[in-house]
């Protein structure tokens, strides 16, 4: 009988599959000499193949899904599902319950224990569908012990600490007192938010209450009012959490915060700022996951993605994207950037900050102590041999020298600018010291983009417009039969919102020699625009009516964040 085979170490296996180079194991077991960490996540820190690409592997050949369940938050509603005997019993620790995919997500020690599975799925039952991630055997013994006993929901914490002695002194010693209720009471506010797909949190103290209101799909909604007592402890929580200093309460203050919720790794970016009536606190949700989207998922208009992809292929000038803040303009430009991220193309960025990591490019967060501004990072940058520059914000006149200089010496920039409109670039620019002869033939296109919330279409009721609403939408005033538009009515699964989602409304200018000429010739916007759209230009009032005729959105919403009333008359 033949010696059974050696299973293959993860280092050949990526090797073989061409996916890493014998001086890139060379340095990723340079590094675990130092750092002792598995070879895996080596690879994946030091950039050389994505998380995605050792998962696989690692399911294919040792079944290492693994997860770090050190700074995890478990959902109350997964806790509820499976009982602590068979939690232990199974080394199976709940993480979260996704009630519209009807699925759990379970760290367990051994995610091909067949046996362990099937009684899991029998005790939950309902067909719920297990999701199943490698951990340490210590550590979720741990975290049983961490999370079963105690109350997880936001209304059991406030009853519990309602009803009972409150020790805050804890707070300041231990940051993973799990037993002290305020700090379950963060941690599911916290999950809470993720879970309801917020961007935002914003705990607002006044003068005898806290309340904690939510930004979703881009408009903020209040989901609780505590009692201020609550909020010294709260705040201290949330300090300790973000690494800031809990003895300050008079100056601002900016920390980040880095948790795992639904097995998935999501940071918080905190600021702190003193206000009346105490500390006020607003966390911004980064989620990597959902916020880097591949460009054909953008849902563009075809036309708008393939002038778009044009725009791209132009090997060096600038593109702009603009737009008010919050209307996805940098997960546009990471978009963009991913499309373009290939071994071949050296991509170097200079941000305000660093919100999410990508392999492959060089990121950098502008700093007032290491006097690295803008203008002076793109100086920097341009001795490193960059193709590709993404500058955060053109915000003055020697940021906008650099970035045009940059362009003008064969690279693609990339940045932002705060305008209405496409076309409002233009004078934004000559505003601040950009000379026509230099914007125009180095501008390779402009995009303007705003967010509006999708209409759910679960609950998405149809009706025949009126006639205000005929006139903003351009029908025809002797038309008899119009077809109908849709509005919002609200339901369980939107959260009687009747908005679920949300989707990027855009138009895209591509500049041309015949708008190149109008620029250096001074025309006016009016010119500019009547022969951009000559040429086939279409405006954000275009693209917003397109998505109403759909069904994708409501009237009422496009009119929220677009001026309509331009089309009347």
């Amino acid at each position: 009988m033949s010696a059974q085979a050696k299973p293959k170490r993860l280092g050949d296996v990526l090797l073989e599959q061409g996916l890493i180079s014998q001086d890139q194991i060379r340095i990723a077991l340079t590094e675990q000499k130092r750092t002792n960490e598995p070879l895996g996540k080596l690879f994946v820190s030091l950039g050389f193949v994505t998380e995605s690409v050792i998962r696989d592997i690692l399911g294919e050949a040792s079944g290492q899904h693994s997860i770090d369940i050190k700074n995890v938050v478990v959902d109350s509603e997964a806790i509820k599902l499976i009982s602590k005997n068979t939690a232990q019993r199974f080394k199976a620790l709940p993480l979260t319950y996704d009630k519209d995919k009807n699925e759990i997500t379970i760290a367990m020690a051994d995610i091909f224990d067949v046996v362990a599975l099937d009684h899991i799925a029998n005790v939950i039952g309902n067909d719920t569908k297990l999701n199943p991630k490698h951990a340490g055997e210590n550590e979720i013994a741990d975290a049983i012990d961490r999370f079963y006993g105690y109350e997880l929901s936001v209304d059991g914490i406030l009853h519990e600490l309602d009803t009972g002695k409150v020790d805050y002194a804890k707070l300041d010693a231990n940051s993973q007192e799990h037993d002290h209720p305020l700090v379950r009471l963060v941690n599911a506010i916290l999950a809470d938010a993720v879970k309801r797909g917020a961007s935002d949190v914003h705990f607002e103290p006044e003068r005898r209450f806290l309340r904690i209101r939510y930004r979703i799909d881009g408009v903020l909604r209040q989901i609780r009012i505590l009692h201020i007592n609550y909020w010294s402890g709260m705040a201290v929580r949330l300090k300790v959490m973000s690494s800031l200093n809990i003895a300050e309460t008079r100056a601002p203050q900016d920390g980040r915060i880095s948790l795992t919720l639904s097995g998935n790794a999501v940071d918080f970016r905190v600021s702190v700022h003193p206000t009346v009536y105490g500390e006020n606190v607003v966390l911004r949700i980064l989620d990597r996951k959902s916020s880097i989207v591949e460009l054909d998922n953008l849902e563009l208009q075809e036309d708008n993605l393939r002038l778009l992809k044009l725009m791209l292929a132009r090997p060096e000038g600038i593109i702009l994207v603009t737009g008010p803040t919050g209307s996805g303009k940098t997960t546009t430009l990471y978009s963009v950037l991913s499309h373009l991220n290939t071994e071949q193309v050296n991509i170097m960025t200079l941000e305000d900050p660093v919100e999410y990591p990508m392999q492959l490019i060089r990121q950098t967060s502008v700093s007032e102590a290491a006097k690295m501004d803008f203008a002076n990072g793109i100086r920097s940058m341009m001795r490193q041999d960059p193709d590709i520059i993404l500058v955060g914000e053109i915000r003055d006149e020697d940021t906008s020298e650099m970035a045009f200089r940059a362009a003008m010496t064969g690279h693609q920039v990339f940045s932002t600018l705060h305008t209405n409109s496409a076309i409002g670039v233009i004078p934004r620019l000559l505003d601040i010291g950009v000379k026509p002869a230099i914007m125009a033939g180095n501008i390779i296109g402009v995009v303007a983009q705003r967010l509006v919330r999708k209409l759910c279409s679960d609950c998405k009721e149809a009706y025949e417009p009126g006639e205000i609403e005929r006139l903003l939408l351009g029908i025809d005033e002797t038309a008899e039969t119009v077809r109908p538009i849709y509005r919002s009515k609200g339901c369980a699964k939107c959260d009687h919102s009747g908005y679920k989602g949300r989707l990027a409304l855009m138009e895209v200018l591509k500049f041309d020699t015949d708008i190149d000429e109008l620029i250096s010739n001074r025309a006016t916007l009016q010119e500019i625009k009547k022969k951009a759209i000559e040429n086939g230009f279409k405006t954000l009032a275009d693209d917003s009516i397109r998505r109403i005729w759909e069904g994708s959105t409501s009237l009422d919403e496009v009119s929220r964040v677009i001026d309509l009333t331009d089309r009347i008359g």
